[in-house]
């Protein structure tokens, strides 16, 4: 893969990437990657394909507890109560 050197980049814009990255936990260089992707966008033919990874910080964080409990909740919430189908 090539590399790509930017010049005379705004301060504002460097501000705006360097900030995204640290709310992110992400490089700069996979933030402004990210932000391209965002942007332009892989096009597959003439329709874009559209990539999230606006979720990605929320991967992995949640602990044993957290998960058990949120299995019990979705458990209870796909229960189905014979009295409502008689």
């Amino acid at each position: 893969m090539r590399a790509i050197t930017l010049r005379n980049l705004p301060p504002e814009i460097e501000k705006l990437i360097e900030e995204e990255a640290a709310e992110s936990g992400l490089s700069l260089n996979r933030t402004v990657i990210r932000l391209l992707e965002k942007s332009a966008g892989p096009r597959t033919g003439k329709q874009r394909k559209s990539v999230y990874r606006d979720l990605d910080h929320l991967a992995g964080s949640w602990s044993d507890e957290q998960r058990a409990e949120f299995d019990r909740a979705l458990a209870e919430q796909r229960r189905i109560d014979p009295e409502l189908w008689e």
